[in-house]
């Protein structure tokens, strides 16, 4: 059963190094494309993926119905600063092009974020901006909002041609 993914939501999963055992969080999952290809690399491990909107959430629920079927996957409608973890955590929380990171303040969120990661668990920021000139810029912005609230950037994945620009930044927690 194809995902129907793009090959840029593709390689921004393969950047994530997931294990087959891995607890993972995607914030921001839009209509749970991301979910799927998560799922197919997982044997034992679980996805919780969330989005603000409703309908997205209820896309993605329905595109990935035998995965929570399976276990394997939840969807839940609430923003990040208010998504109720109680004592969860992930091994892995990734966000693909969500605005909360790369603009404003995301104090809220990247406190949720350390509060929920396991020990040596890691947050992957995937930004995919129109135009290569705007890489850059994403990047240092991803990195200082990291750095100013206690994170430290391991590494720097970029896309490598012909795929359009775009990059993760994988950091953990001080």
């Amino acid at each position: 059963m194809g995902t129907g993914a793009s090959d840029r939501l593709s390689w921004a999963v393969g950047t994530l190094g997931l294990r087959p055992t891995d607890r993972v969080l995607e914030v921001g999952c839009g209509p749970g494309v991301a979910v799927s290809l998560v799922c197919e690399l997982l044997t034992d491990g679980h996805v919780t993926a969330i989005d603000r909107s409703e309908a997205m959430t209820a896309a993605a629920a329905r595109r990935n119905a035998r995965h929570i079927a399976e276990g394997r996957a939840d969807v839940r409608t609430t923003p990040l600063a208010e998504a109720g973890f109680d004592h969860e955590r992930f091994d892995v929380v990734f966000a693909v092009r969500v605005g909360v990171f790369s603009r404003g303040e995301p104090t809220r969120e990247l406190t949720v974020v350390r509060d929920h990661l396991a020990p040596g668990g890691r947050l992957v920021l995937v930004e995919q901006p129109p135009t290569a000139e705007r890489l850059d810029e994403a990047v240092d912005t991803l990195t200082r909002h990291l750095v100013a609230h206690g994170f430290v950037v391991h590494d720097v994945v970029r896309a490598e041609p012909p795929l359009v620009p775009g990059a993760s930044v994988i950091s953990t927690p001080v």
